[in-house]
């Protein structure tokens, strides 16, 4: 963003201006359109979470972010106000979905590093450059931005990236390139963001299974204005499926322990 102002005596609102940005978002329709090669997608795997980790390695004290947040606490705030969210959308008795929040609520880190996070960081959330995929133009979408556990972040991110061997549901309800032949699974997402970033993943179980329950509520939160009426789109109206299968996914993986 270039300005912004609140004098509505100019258009009449408030308004900004922000930077045009040229490049490929690489959305599910993008990547299908593309044909792009298994060889290729790799690139982009790596292109996309070198931008991540270069991301979680800001210093925000020194680019003026330090009143973005309160990292302080900022895991068991997230634990119990999703927790909350969800019950006030329930629109069924899922018991996986009180099985998983049991478990995050008493597997939660008490101590954690915290940096910049996005929060929604995902293939189609920032701009490749060209075909080349080597380099991202901009990182989008920065609505959820906060100051917070860095691995909450990766792990909302694992939580949509689906692979070609998830549930059919599964891709369908959150359609990504990342399904295609050449991006890595889960396991080697992580593993390349611990050798590259330096950090220590032991617990990112918690977060990929917290990852989900949070794609979970907001499908569920969907779902509830649907069913209440507030809207009629019918793509909405299998979301409470939707929820209770990112649940029984998290649940399947706190069970056997793995992520992929």
């Amino acid at each position: 963003m270039h300005v912004y102002t609140d004098d509505e005596s100019i258009i009449g609102s408030e308004f900004y201006i922000m930077e045009k940005v040229d490049g490929i978002i690489l959305n599910y329709k993008e990547g299908e359109r593309r044909d792009i090669a298994p060889d290729q997608y790799k690139v982009i795997a790596n292109s996309w979470l070198d931008t991540f980790i270069e991301l979680h390695q800001l210093d925000y004290q020194s680019i003026g972010l330090s009143d973005l947040g309160r990292p302080e606490g900022y895991v068991e705030r997230q634990v119990t106000n999703w927790g909350k969210q969800y019950l006030k959308a329930a629109t069924d008795d899922v018991t996986t979905a009180k099985k998983v929040m049991q478990w995050i609520q008493a597997n939660q880190p008490k101590t954690y590093e915290y940096c910049l996070i996005h929060n929604d960081y995902k293939y189609d959330n920032v701009v490749f450059r060209d075909d080349t995929w080597k380099t991202i133009a901009a990182v989008l979408d920065w609505g959820m931005a906060t100051l917070g556990d860095l691995l909450m972040d990766l792990g909302t991110s694992l939580g949509y990236w689906t692979v070609a061997t998830d549930h059919d549901f599964v891709k369908q309800g959150i359609p990504s390139p990342t399904i295609f032949e050449g991006n890595p699974i889960r396991g080697e997402i992580v593993q390349y963001y611990a050798e590259k970033s330096g950090r220590d993943i032991q617990n990112i179980l918690f977060y990929y299974a917290f990852g989900l329950f949070k794609i979970a509520v907001i499908a569920q939160q969907i779902y509830y204005r649907y069913r209440k009426g507030f809207t009629t789109d019918p793509r909405f109206s299998n979301l409470n499926k939707a929820a209770e299968l990112c649940c029984n996914l998290a649940l399947k993986a706190i069970k056997t322990n793995n992520i992929d």
